[in-house]
């Protein structure tokens, strides 16, 4: 669905959402229905989105569809078989994806999309069940799925898999690559647009000149250029945010950042957040994620007066899709008077991206060489590594 269905709404677009929220338990099914996106059905989505760590507005545009869309379907209940540049996601993928990692299998991310680790993993199951292995899930793969017992038992088999490769790429910056993603606030109201656009290129120019400075190649996801753009529709928005994340996993980064602002209709609302891979729903997160995501708070908050907003796991379009560790860092409120102030000043967005920066750095430090955080400038690191 390429539109966006909100309060006042009726329809056949309706209706199925309605359907779909009513199947998923979000609206009572026993009683009558709603007609058109009146605020019971507004209520149920804000439900969804919350429970599924999306953006929650109360809107249905094409992300929240897709999510209403794959949260129907359960194991068993289709074909499931890897489909390149049309993968087949849903709460079935996440499923087979946990199943295969409890049983010792490499699946990569869970993440709810049957890409090609999946697909390997799969196949790679049927050969030791002496199956067809054509990387398909089909009825005699499911039966034999259910039938054994899993073999990977406390601990993360993912995330220990991630730490090794953290430890096997070493300390130093040299070589590696970090995508900078300036996000265009498309969403943002159009007041707000142009000074949020200045603000994260500005800023994600100052972390991608630090960056190179220490040896790591850095890619902007988008060009000054296009920060003037009218605002895109919700179905371009989120579009461009899976464009973002192909593009990071195209020049195969070590990391990624997303940069952005908030706006809210409290004034009072202030603070900076950041943002990684993770489903409660679902049982699943990005370890690598959330430790790069606590480790540029953690700097941020000690070397500024910002409100420390913490640290939070969501589905995310861009933070799902990617292959390497990511985080989104809302930076600051721009309704908010003493954020904007913040923002607004060069030097302190100076202190932002030192601040990112080290974060950068402390993600492949040993403790031996670590320091406490806020107190480490990149002068120290580069002496520091040096030295070792």
């Amino acid at each position: 669905m390429d539109t966006t269905i909100r309060s006042g709404d009726a329809g056949a677009a309706v209706a199925q959402i309605v359907d779909l929220l009513a199947r998923l338990g979000f609206l009572d099914g026993d009683g009558d229905l709603p007609g058109s996106y009146d605020d019971r059905v507004e209520l149920a989505v804000r439900a969804f989105q919350q429970q599924r760590g999306l953006h929650v507005d109360g809107v249905v545009g094409p992300a929240t569809f897709r999510r209403l869309d794959e949260a129907r379907w359960s194991l068993g209940d289709r074909i499931l078989t890897h489909l390149p540049g049309s993968l087949m996601a849903g709460d079935d993928v996440f499923a087979l994806q946990r199943r295969l990692l409890e049983l010792g299998f490499k699946v990569g991310r869970v993440d709810g999309y049957f890409g090609a680790e999946t697909a390997e993993a799969l196949r790679e199951f049927q050969r030791n069940m002496g199956l067809p292995a054509d990387g398909t899930c089909g009825p005699v793969t499911l039966r034999a799925l259910s039938q054994l017992a899993p073999r990977v038992s406390g601990g993360s088999p993912n995330a220990m898999r991630a730490r090794e490769r953290i430890r096997d790429a070493g300390p130093h910056l040299g070589g590696k690559i970090v995508v900078i993603d300036p996000s265009r606030g498309a969403h943002l109201p159009a007041q707000y647009a142009d000074q949020a656009a200045e603000i994260v290129h500005d800023l994600a120019a100052r972390i991608e000149g630090r960056l190179v400075a220490t040896g790591v190649q850095a890619f902007l996801t988008a060009s000054r250029a296009g920060r003037h753009r009218a605002a895109a529709s919700t179905a371009e928005e989120h579009a461009e945010e899976i464009d973002r994340a192909v593009f990071a996993n195209r020049a195969q980064a070590n990391l990624s950042i997303s940069l952005a602002v908030d706006v809210a209709a409290n004034q009072d609302a202030c603070g900076v957040a950041t943002y990684y891979f993770g489903s409660s729903e679902h049982g699943t997160h990005s370890s690598t994620g959330e430790r790069f995501a606590g480790l540029v708070q953690r700097e941020i908050v000690a070397r500024t007066d910002l409100v420390d907003l913490r640290t939070h796991a969501k589905a995310w379009e861009f933070l799902r899709r990617t292959r390497m560790p990511a985080v989104q860092l809302d930076a600051g409120y721009l309704s908010n008077p003493g954020d904007a102030r913040r923002l607004a000043d060069p030097g302190f967005r100076d202190t932002l991206a030192e601040a990112v920066v080290v974060a950068v750095q402390r993600f492949y430090l040993s403790p031996e060489i670590d320091a406490h955080t806020g107190v480490l400038r990149l002068s120290e690191l580069r002496a520091a590594l040096q030295a070792d």
